[in-house]
């Protein structure tokens, strides 16, 4: 897979939880996750589950699209 897509969720989640006053532990916490994940994810680490991203993104209110050729 391509590694760009990871390189960008890791900056992006990073400057928004920086923007937002977050440590990483705090974002863990309000996710309700580890936080290894926040640094797996912060670390561009292709190991974190998505419905764990997808918790870590909504918990910064960063919206999820998906689009396809068609």
């Amino acid at each position: 897979m391509n590694s760009e897509i990871f390189e960008r969720l890791a900056k992006l989640v990073k400057t928004h939880r920086k923007q937002a006053g977050l440590s990483q532990l705090e974002l863990a916490e309000y996710a309700g996750v580890g936080k290894t994940v926040i640094f797996d994810i912060e670390h561009a680490k292709r190991t974190v589950r998505l419905d764990t991203v997808v918790k870590v993104l909504t918990t910064l209110n960063i919206n999820i699209e998906l689009k396809g050729p068609l």
